[in-house]
């Protein structure tokens, strides 16, 4: 468990399952994503951590709990010829912001990608979302020139 500045970060594993679907429920809601079935962000999360295909990160704060997640995504960049890490999520609950729990999970999701050896780490937020976006450029984080498309499959 890593810890900084009052912050202390751990892998969330089967036992974080409810904790870590709250949080990550609050994520869908501040993106204002509909979730017909309120158990399937919980089924996400434990399919992921059981299949080894994200690493979810959960950021407690002394007196207040579990405030924050994040989940990575491992992937490679054909650019670079090299793995990459995709920063799919992350999120402080109302509760927990102005802790230093988003900075504390960002340095942690750098440090692992250090300590893995990736190429880097990816991201995106959405265009309103300042905080995050000041959060990101003054980690390094550098707003590229591309153009992101998505393409609905439904």
């Amino acid at each position: 468990m890593a810890e900084q500045g009052g912050v202390s970060v751990r892998v969330a594993g089967e036992a974080d399952l409810d904790v870590a679907a709250e949080l990550f429920r609050g994520y869908l809601e501040f993106y204002e994503v509909r979730v017909e079935d309120p158990a399937r962000p919980r089924e996400f999360l434990a399919e992921r951590i059981a299949k080894d295909e994200s690493l979810v990160l959960l950021g407690e704060v002394a007196g207040l709990g579990t405030v924050g997640f994040a989940q990575v995504y491992r992937t490679f960049s054909s650019l670079s010829l090299r793995p990459i890490w995709v920063l799919g999520d992350l999120y402080v609950a109302p509760s927990g912001r102005r802790t230093g729990a988003g900075r504390t999970l960002l340095r942690e999701v750098l440090e692992r990608a250090r300590e893995a050896g990736v190429a880097g780490v990816q991201l995106e937020t959405g265009f309103a979302n300042e905080v995050a976006q000041g959060l990101y450029e003054s980690e390094g984080f550098v707003r590229e020139g591309y153009y992101i498309y998505f393409r609905e499959l439904g």
